[in-house]
């Protein structure tokens, strides 16, 4: 989903930084600024480095909330009868994203619910400071994850809704730009 926002936003004229999680799909279009991590702590890095600058920020990566406290560089062995391991919270990225957004920006965010779903998805919009949020469908077939299609529903900031059918992530993603262009023509002065 974030490799179709990403090419949607740059057919528009959009210069586009995208930070990518481990995926083997790539990117096309030249527009398109590639930085890849493989942790939660990378992207958030990467993330902090880029959002200064940033007209609008799209947070579509679904990061762990949790990593290992302790990281083994070992293989654990199966000779331990009863394995614990402790965590910890990783850094949450829309949090602080959304504590630095600036007036003039844009900053949309996902949410993934499975119980509550509007309620839940406004409430995040909200405590993360996203201009609007869109939620995920798991409810419906084909929707999701490891699909080629997607069923979104917008969560604007007034808590209006804009629910859409199900679709090729790719026109879903063409939603989403337009709203994104909506909110930055609202936006600049």
């Amino acid at each position: 989903m974030g490799i179709a926002i990403a090419e949607c936003l740059a057919e528009n004229g959009a210069l586009v930084d995208l930070v990518l999680g481990p995926s083997s799909l790539e990117p096309k279009h030249p527009n398109i600024s590639l930085t890849r991590v493989r942790s939660a702590q990378e992207m958030y890095e990467a993330s902090m480095a880029l959002f200064d600058q940033a007209d609008i920020a799209v947070l579509s990566a679904a990061v762990a909330d949790y990593r290992p406290a302790k990281p083994s560089a070992e293989k654990i062995k199966k000779d331990k009868a009863d394995l614990h391991i402790d965590l910890e919270p990783t850094p949450d990225i829309a949090a602080t994203l959304g504590a630095r957004k600036k007036p003039g920006q844009v900053l949309a965010g996902f949410a993934l619910e499975t119980e509550n779903e509007l309620e839940n998805a406004g409430k995040k919009r909200q405590k993360k400071n996203f201009d609007f949020i869109v939620l995920n469908s798991l409810r419906d077939p084909g929707a999701g994850f490891h699909h080629d299609t997607n069923k979104i529903t917008l969560v604007h900031s007034d808590n209006k809704t804009e629910e859409f059918e199900l679709k090729s992530k790719r026109a879903a993603a063409e939603d989403i730009v337009a709203a994104l262009i909506r909110y930055l023509e609202r936006a600049r002065p």
